[in-house]
């Protein structure tokens, strides 16, 4: 992957957890956390990881984002110097869930082997 995607894909990690953070209104956000960001090479799309606290919301968490994309892409234009910003695509990264499912059978064999 080419150095300048790279440091895009941070900028916009780290751009979009703030814009989340300080200036969405919407309460289905609040609790996003932006896992990370893959951008295309013709930068065209962007498509974004996110995680909540709370599973059961993952679905009103993902309609929420799709109604503030348009706000979140333009506030983005302005905070990162890119000539055209990418169309932005959410999706619910299950990364962090399926480690925690290994870790849970990990402790399984762990604690049926001491018995």
């Amino acid at each position: 992957m080419n150095v300048k995607i790279e440091r895009l894909n941070s900028a916009f990690v780290r751009e979009i957890s703030y814009i989340l953070m300080t200036e969405i209104k919407d309460e289905d956000i609040k609790f996003v956390t932006i896992t990370d960001c893959d951008i295309t090479s013709d930068l065209s799309y962007a498509k974004v990881y996110f995680t909540v606290l709370d599973e059961s919301k993952k679905i009103d968490t993902i309609k929420a984002l799709d109604r503030a994309k348009s706000f979140i892409r333009g506030k983005l234009s302005d905070r990162v110097d890119i000539r055209h910003t990418p169309e932005l695509k959410f999706i619910f990264d299950e990364s962090i869930e399926y480690g925690n499912r290994i870790e849970q059978k990990i402790e399984e064999i762990h604690n049926k082997s001491r018995e």
